[in-house]
């Protein structure tokens, strides 16, 4: 079961690494892996709800999301997307962008390291607002109760996450971009850019979360419909299956699989720029991890879920929040890619080791409530953290 679902997710995987090594070498193989675990991590919860909703699909609209969807995923989101980022940044064309980085890597080294100011600005503002909605939201499952819960108390003031992460923009203005880091050891006052980009990306997460909780709501009129469709044939005595029932709203669901994976990668995308701007190497590690999702989505609906370790969520979130404050301090020095990518690889790992442990917990206490965070409820509550 596990070699059939995820087979072509162990091929893509073993032949993106060889490509990677073959590319750069070590560093450029170990960069490629931390981007496919810390795509994967990040969207656990993306492979949760796709296949909630998968699972309502026939099986011709099944095939369609996991064929036609990957390709949008993949060179949709994880390559064409980064292109653009560094395109407009760099204030170059697309195709440019795309030549630079094979046939002249310092002169495109130079533009991004130029640009980068923009780009982690609106990376940071974007990823630090997917992880203050998270912090400040009161939830049944806690990993670390000495942060989360008085947190969680702040977050029940509206606005909250946009007032700390427009005050976090102001300060990272004042400071950091002040003396932004350019190439050649440089320093430059890029504060008017930092800030603009920041609110940029403020105003995409914005727009992206009210695109996302649109089409939820657009989901749960079509599912009331159906619902009351199917009391309306039980009264007559005509069987109704979930199977045809999804089948009527197929096409939006794939539509709106489409536009949550979208959502869901962002995180990943812009947080990969806090680990290496190479495109070739965004595109393998992102690509990678793209294919997991969808394997996971797969065995999620044929095998069940994955709630057991309900603290991967939490161990991903507080990845983002530091992939975001990282981004920040990179306006102005710089950080290893490596020292970047595995503390949120630490993060998400020690999330897994006290789901680990909370599991052992409750198989020892008999199957009753506790855990390594001391949370309360059996499963995690399921967010898309955009």
């Amino acid at each position: 079961m596990v070699l059939k679902t995820f087979g072509w997710s162990f091929a893509v995987t073993a032949l993106g690494l060889v490509a990677a090594f073959f590319y750069g070498g070590w560093q450029a193989f170990g960069i490629v892996a931390i981007l496919t675990i810390l795509e994967i991590s990040l969207s656990f919860d993306n492979a949760v709800i796709n296949a909630g909703i998968l699972k309502k699909m026939n099986a011709f609209w099944q095939k369609i999301f996991l064929t036609i969807g990957i390709l949008i995923a993949v060179f949709g989101m994880r390559l064409v997307f980064p292109v653009v980022i560094v395109a407009v940044s760099a204030q170059l064309g697309p195709i440019e962008a795309i030549d630079l980085s094979f046939n002249d890597p310092e002169r495109y080294k130079e533009l991004v390291t130029d640009a980068h100011p923009s780009i982690a600005a609106f990376g940071g503002m974007f990823l630090l607002m997917i992880f203050l909605d998270f912090i400040f939201e009161d939830r049944d499952i806690q990993w670390l109760r000495w942060i989360e819960r008085p947190l969680a108390k702040l977050g029940k003031v509206d606005m909250l996450s946009v007032c700390v992460a427009l005050i976090v923009l102001m300060i990272t203005a004042m400071t950091f971009a002040t003396q932004a880091h350019q190439h050649g050891g440089g320093h430059v006052d890029k504060a008017s850019t930092v800030m603009l980009s920041g609110i940029a990306g403020l105003i995409t997460y914005l727009v992206v979360g009210g695109l996302s909780g649109f089409f939820e709501g657009k989901l749960e009129e079509e599912e009331e419909r159906e619902h009351e469709a199917e009391e309306e044939a039980k009264k007559k005595g005509k069987p109704v299956t979930g199977v045809a029932l999804a089948g009527k709203a197929a096409f939006f669901l794939f539509l709106y699989l489409e536009v949550l994976d979208a959502s869901f990668s962002f995180d990943g995308v812009i947080g990969a720029f806090a680990i290496t701007n190479e495109i070739v190497l965004m595109a393998l590690g992102l690509g990678i991890g793209a294919m997991y999702v969808r394997s996971l989505t797969v065995y999620l609906v044929r095998q069940g879920t994955l709630d057991d370790y309900v603290y991967l969520e939490h161990g991903a979130h507080y990845a983002i929040g530091a992939l975001s404050v990282i981004l920040l301090v990179t306006i102005r020095y710089e950080i290893n890619e490596i020292i970047t990518g595995l503390i949120g690889v630490v993060l998400i790992g020690l999330s897994f080791w006290s789901s680990l442990r909370r599991n052992r917990a409750i198989a020892a206490a008999g199957g009753g409530d506790g855990g390594a965070g001391g949370s309360s409820g059996s499963k995690a509550e399921v967010h898309s953290g955009v």
